[in-house]
């Protein structure tokens, strides 16, 4: 006994734990067993000498027809650890973590690690598995103060087989702790689903029970004392047993399977363990429970679906799966699918589902204009559209599927105004909008090209490469711009009108008709083919009428149309008076001019 125990009682003060949750969770034809062993030579109750070992040897043997589907080893020990141990001459490095911290007086360090050893397990098969490398002697002369120098380990072994009863087998881990300091521990089980309670079993691995130790030691399921005797008498559960093998000498360590067929009922969804203790300190490191259940377990899935410039519309195509189930998914099970939180389609199952089989489908959906362009695309399978199924599962929590969808849109651009210039002659301009080119783009990061067509916007053909001096030779003409988004492939096409109006005309007043090619004739800039219905009257300063010009006559050239004889005109000045006929210009232009022979 550890009688040390008490002689610290007054110096308790607190323990440090980790709460046991769910840590995987398999729906089959699977069952469990337990293989470990102490490195604890004796109870340290009993040591004379303090002393722990460093490797041990058990035995796995499963029928022939178990297949193994799991491994798990927890490995542990008084100190602050040693995580790095060999399991049949590998090494096992872990991958979780444990710990527990007993303060009375002074500090007491327990740890406990964890990794998954399948592969390794399912190569060796049934035989001998030896544990080394695992070394806490450094911690045992502090611990061997209270008698809480111990090591060991165990493998938790799932295995699966044909003709095993369809169940819900659960494993739970972490480290808590019952003693002198903390005489009650409760552990809630969650995540089960009882159908039926046959042959239904819970299994513990826990450390440094004592077996001479039994003040007010009990072990509770659902409020009723579960026992195994003689192995585990109802006063003292963890006792260093293993009852898988039956022997009663797992110094300080318990590998402990009970039947609790009649302490659990049927639609139980959680069990709640009960362990009180007066003086042992006892720390769970597992649970496994095994459950008869025979429930469909529905998921769905989808890839991403395909996207398209502007296009709302999106055909998803799903699979429902049945997978990690224990009974067949009926058909019509309803699938509810959202964008964000608004629904947008529903779909059902049409067949019967197997355990482990599945059904695709598809449905197109219409993702409506108030949803934004980013969003979740969720499906929710055995969902009415409220959230709520109708189908009772083993999960209700792995039925939703989403995935993040952007809707590829054009990109967004800014207006173009019209752009006017001069008539050159019958509409034709040119024109500058190379500041077009930025102006236009709302993102930097755009493409913008310009093109004389819709057609040729649409297919890159004949871009429009200067854009400073552009020739329309007939206006009004219409360019078109054409907008890309070169992360998405998508783009837009916007327009603008190029219009020309007909400007102020310039007059050139010094005529010289002497044929060198320079003023030979009385030119006006701007009104040929511009105003082509003007008239333009020469007079001269006596206010005769010389000459009469319009679109469709040469320019004057210094003669007089109303003169007999010699009709050229003496140097000296006329006068002109342009008559452009045109609504923005409504009254005529006159001046003067000079001719000089």
């Amino acid at each position: 006994m550890k009688k040390s125990l008490v002689f610290f009682v007054f110096f308790l003060k607190f323990s440090f734990s980790q709460n046991i949750g769910l840590y995987s969770q398999f729906n089959g034809r699977y069952d469990f067993t337990f293989v470990g062993n102490t490195l604890n030579p004796v109870e340290n109750s009993y040591q004379t000498t303090p002393a722990v070992l460093t490797t041990s040897s058990a035995t796995l043997a499963l029928s022939t027809n178990d297949i193994i589907e799991s491994a798990y080893l927890y490995w542990a020990g008084c100190g602050t650890g040693d995580f790095n141990v060999k399991l049949n001459g590998t090494d096992v490095l872990a991958t979780r973590t444990f710990s527990n911290i007993l303060t009375q007086g002074q500090s007491f360090n327990y740890f406990s690690a964890f990794a998954n050893v399948t592969s390794q397990v399912q190569s060796t098969g049934n035989g001998t598995y030896t544990l080394s490398d695992l070394d806490v002697s450094s911690f045992v002369p502090l611990h061997a103060q209270n008698s809480t120098n111990f090591a060991g380990w165990a493998l938790i072994v799932v295995y699966k087989n044909t003709s095993l009863p369809l169940n819900q087998l659960n494993v739970y881990d972490g480290l808590q702790v019952v003693s002198q300091l903390q005489n009650n521990l409760d552990v809630t089980l969650n995540a089960l689903n009882v159908i039926d309670n046959l042959d239904a079993k819970i299994g513990f691995l826990a450390w440094e029970g004592d077996s001479g130790i039994q003040v007010n030691e009990t072990l509770r399921i659902n409020g009723n004392i579960i026992s195994n005797p003689p192995l585990n008498p109802a006063n003292n559960a963890f006792n260093g047993t293993n009852s898988i093998t039956n022997s009663n000498q797992l110094y300080n360590m318990d590998l402990d399977i009970y039947n609790i067929q009649n302490n659990i009922n049927v639609g139980d969804t959680s069990a709640l363990i009960q362990l009180t203790s007066g003086q042992d300190y006892v720390m769970i490191n597992a649970i496994v429970t095994k459950l008869n259940s025979q429930l469909p377990d529905a998921r769905i899935t989808f890839p991403a679906p395909a996207l398209s410039c502007n296009v709302r519309q999106l055909q998803i195509n799903y699979t429902v799966t049945n997978n990690n189930a224990t009974a067949s998914l009926p058909a019509n099970t309803p699938i509810t699918f959202y964008a964000d939180n608004v629904v947008i389609g529903s779909a059902s199952t049409q067949n019967v589902i197997p355990i482990d089989g599945l059904e695709t489908g598809t449905i197109t959906v219409t993702i409506p204009a108030n949803i934004p362009l980013q969003f979740n695309l969720i499906a929710n399978v055995d969902d009415t559209g409220n959230g709520n199924g109708i189908v009772n599962e083993i999960s209700d929590t792995n039925n939703l599927f989403s995935l993040p969808i952007q809707l590829l849109a054009s990109p967004n651009f800014n207006p173009l105004d019209d752009i006017v210039s001069c008539n050159l002659g019958f509409t034709k301009g040119i024109f500058d909008f190379s500041e077009y080119d930025g102006s236009v783009k709302t993102n930097p990061g755009h493409l913008c090209a310009f093109y004389n067509s819709e057609i040729d916007a649409l297919n890159f053909t004949n871009q429009i490469l200067f854009l400073n001096n552009f020739e329309a030779s007939q206006t009004p003409k219409t360019i078109w711009v054409r907008i890309d988004d070169p992360q998405i492939g998508c783009y837009s096409l916007t327009t603008f009108d190029l219009l020309t109006k007909n400007c102020d005309p310039i007059v050139y007043n010094a005529v010289s008709p002497d044929n060198d090619g320079q003023n030979d004739f009385f030119f006006i800039e701007g009104l040929r083919d511009i105003f082509i219905n003007f008239k333009l009257e020469i007079y001269n300063r006596w206010g005769r009428l010389l000459w009469t010009g319009n679109n469709n006559k040469p320019d004057w050239n210094g003669y007089s149309e109303n003169t007999m004889g010699n009709n050229e005109a003496a140097s000296g000045t006329y006068y002109y008076i342009l008559y452009l006929n045109d609504p923005g210009y409504p009254k005529p232009i006159n001046g003067y001019l000079y001719l000089r022979r």
